[in-house]
């Protein structure tokens, strides 16, 4: 297939790409920038220059092609405080892509997450967003994967991936990275509460793979759940970095989290389990990278300086 992919240069799309050059699919790929741009051309794909605001660039890579992988999210402007920016800016990509694939039966796949689908229990594939109980912002981008979905009756194989809120792997600059580097300026590694609430965790090869099979073979309107472990705790998260970087780990009230975490406090504040079950059997799916707590312990999150990429 003619794969084309928003994002192709980021952390994820940086491994969809390679997994789906194995797979003997051809890609081209978004570039915003000359150093993005060059690192596709390098990879062996084909580049087009623009932005997710270059409309109409993404509508003509769109319609050139046999299938879509939609990686790519403001994530910079999202957390600097505009995420409901940010999640317009999608909605109007996907909306343009839409066009150019509308009654084709050509896969659009897109990544969305899944934290807050269902709080405090583990949340499946058949749960739906309470939107309602949301951030503005985030609410708008789970309103982004349901029309996403709902793009199977237009004639286009939608799928939707929930990517668990930390896909690890070497070179992770996101959450994790992230956490780390709150620990290094503070000089403690902490936790909000009793740190007993868990996020769900995926290897960034293990999420490639499941893209890659959602792009070949999954059916119009699935939802799939890009998650191998169900629920670490983030205790456990705070305890491995504490013993890494050997500082102290502690416990940050509710009411001290903004002012420790910053943006972040809200996301740890989560707790947000989530199964994987219906897309393991569906797609014939099995992780086989290390757990995140294992990843971790490998120490290359440890080994390079803290960035502030998002």
């Amino acid at each position: 297939m003619r794969v084309f992919v928003t994002g192709a240069s980021g952390w994820i799309g940086s491994h969809v790409v390679p997994e789906l050059m194995r797979a003997g699919h051809q890609v081209s790929g978004l570039a915003r920038s000359d150093a993005s741009a060059a690192a596709l051309t390098s990879a062996g794909v084909e580049v087009h220059r623009g932005s997710l605001d270059d409309l109409d660039v993404v509508r003509s890579a769109a319609a050139a092609s046999d299938g879509v992988i939609h990686l790519a999210f403001d994530h910079g402007k999202a957390f600097s405080g505009d995420f409901g920016g940010a999640a317009d800016a999608d909605r109007r990509v996907i909306e343009t892509i839409a066009e150019a694939l509308a009654g084709t039966d050509r896969p659009l796949v897109i990544a969305a997450g899944t934290l807050g689908v269902a709080p405090g229990r583990v949340a499946t594939e058949k749960d739906e967003p309470d939107v309602a109980h949301l951030p503005d912002g985030p609410a708008k981008r789970a309103e982004n994967a349901k029309f996403t979905a709902f793009l199977a009756s237009r004639g286009i194989r939608s799928v939707v991936v929930r990517l668990s809120p930390t896909v690890h792997g070497e070179g992770d600059y996101g959450f994790m990275a992230r956490i780390i580097g709150i620990a290094r300026d503070k000089g403690v590694s902490g936790y909000i509460g009793d740190g007993t609430n868990e996020w769900p965790a995926v290897h960034v090869m293990d999420a490639a793979r499941l893209f890659r099979l959602a792009l070949e073979n999954a059916p119009a309107g699935s939802v799939l759940h890009a998650v191998a472990d169900e629920g670490v705790p983030l205790r456990e998260i705070a305890g491995v970095v504490g013993r890494r970087l050997n500082i102290p780990v502690t416990s940050v009230s509710p009411d001290d989290a903004a002012a420790h975490f910053s943006w972040l406090a809200g996301f740890l504040a989560m707790n947000s389990p989530a199964s994987s079950a219906q897309t393991r059997e569906r797609m014939k799916w099995q992780p086989t990278h290390p757990g995140l707590i294992e990843d971790l312990d490998k120490g290359h999150y440890f080994d390079r300086p803290a960035t502030d990429k998002y």
